[in-house]
């Protein structure tokens, strides 16, 4: 049985090229980039390719990215490191985040509340899962140390209005971090080609969303605020995260997200929405009561999500799963726990509704042939399991 992957919000599979690139550093150029003999020298001059790379595509210096071991590690640094950065500079005990943050930043934030004494103010979001800029706008303040929002929601696929919401932050002082996790790759980094990352001060990216390796990520800096560090130790990445660096993960990084870049041009990622729109429009005429989740049109280009009153998420997971589909019930990251998906709560659902959450996203190489099976196996499956 030949298997469809609409998982790919969770995972994706490592390009061949990114292999290509990353072998010579996992045999022959193994070295520690801190090492001063040939092999550490060699080691080094890979690292800092691969952060030129990775700085050009984002549109800053090689300084401003500080490699990390991906999209959680990359929330930690900037949730807690620009806050306590903030406040020693003079800042104060308050940050912002949405409700449907990426857990990553939802527990950085917990954790500065409990041991930093810091105010957490939530944002609501509407039916939608948008945040509001007037519901910003009326809890930031001048001694607002940070306001964190996602760019794209990972379980219902919504783009927050992220410019926007960081002139709000800008206007009273505060540092504006963006998660950028679901978008890098469909949206490029760089701010002058993308003018709604333009008010970020800084942003999250994974490389094992884009076709690179797990294990390895970035925080791209694109000012000069204060970051303290989360992880002490050797003072690698300028003092700001220490560790022996992940030299063939960052390179395979920095491939994959090139190759992305290339290949999301603006007729590619038109089509893939204009299929995105024709398997949601087929799931929702084929499946009794499924409603889409999310924005309609202001959503990630290979994103569907639904719930299907009366359906519970996993058992048609597994359905599904038999019949050759790999889906999700929501994020990856709190998989396996039979709790509703706190994003669903927060915008409007009952916790019933919500534990019926299904969720599907692919790539470019998906076919508009694999979607229309997907939709003919849920609408299959979703009939059997009512029967």
């Amino acid at each position: 049985m030949t298997l469809i992957d609409l998982d790919q919000s969770a995972t994706t599979a490592v390009r061949r090229e990114v292999l290509e690139a990353m072998w010579p550093y996992l045999t022959g150029a193994y070295g520690n980039a801190s090492s001063r003999h040939a092999l550490g020298r060699h080691a080094a001059d890979g690292l800092a390719a691969a952060r030129e790379t990775v700085a050009r595509l984002a549109g800053v210096r090689p300084a401003q990215i500080v490699f990390t071991s991906g999209g959680t590690e990359s929330d930690n640094l900037a949730v807690i490191g620009l806050t306590l950065g903030a406040i020693a500079a003079g800042r104060g005990r308050h940050i912002v985040v949405s409700a449907i943050e990426h857990e990553a930043v939802r527990a950085s934030a917990d954790y500065l509340a409990r041991w930093h004494d810091i105010e957490v103010s939530v944002l609501p979001v509407n039916n939608s899962g948008l945040v509001d800029a007037g519901a910003l706008e009326a809890v930031v303040r001048h001694d607002t140390a940070l306001v964190s929002v996602q760019h794209a929601n990972n379980e219902v696929g919504s783009l927050q209005p992220v410019q926007q919401l960081g002139e709000l932050a800008r206007a009273v002082g505060a540092r504006f971090h963006v998660d950028a996790v679901q978008t890098a790759g469909w949206v490029s980094l760089d701010a002058s080609v993308s003018p709604e990352l333009s008010t970020a001060d800084a942003i999250t990216v994974s490389a094992h969303k884009l076709g690179g390796p797990k294990g390895v990520g970035a925080l791209v800096l694109r000012t000069n605020a204060p970051l303290e560090p989360v992880i002490h130790g050797g003072g690698q990445e300028r003092d700001r995260r220490s560790g022996t660096e992940n030299v063939a993960g960052a390179i395979g990084f920095a491939r994959a997200l090139e190759l992305a870049a290339a290949e999301h041009d603006p007729t590619t990622v038109a089509r893939v929405s204009a299929d995105r729109d024709a398997f949601i429009h087929a799931v929702t005429n084929s499946v009794p009561g499924a409603h889409l989740t999310g924005h309609p049109t202001l959503r990630l280009p290979a994103h569907a999500s639904f719930v299907v009153p009366g359906i519970g998420g996993e058992p048609l997971l597994v359905a599904l799963d038999d019949a050759g589909v790999l889906a999700s019930s929501g994020s990856a990251c709190a998989a396996g726990r039979d709790e509703p998906s706190p994003v669903l709560l927060a915008m409007g659902f009952d916790a019933d509704t919500a534990r019926t959450a299904i969720r599907f996203t692919w790539g470019v190489s998906t076919t508009q042939d694999e979607l229309t099976r997907a939709a003919h196996l849920l609408a299959n499956s979703a009939a059997s399991l009512r029967a």
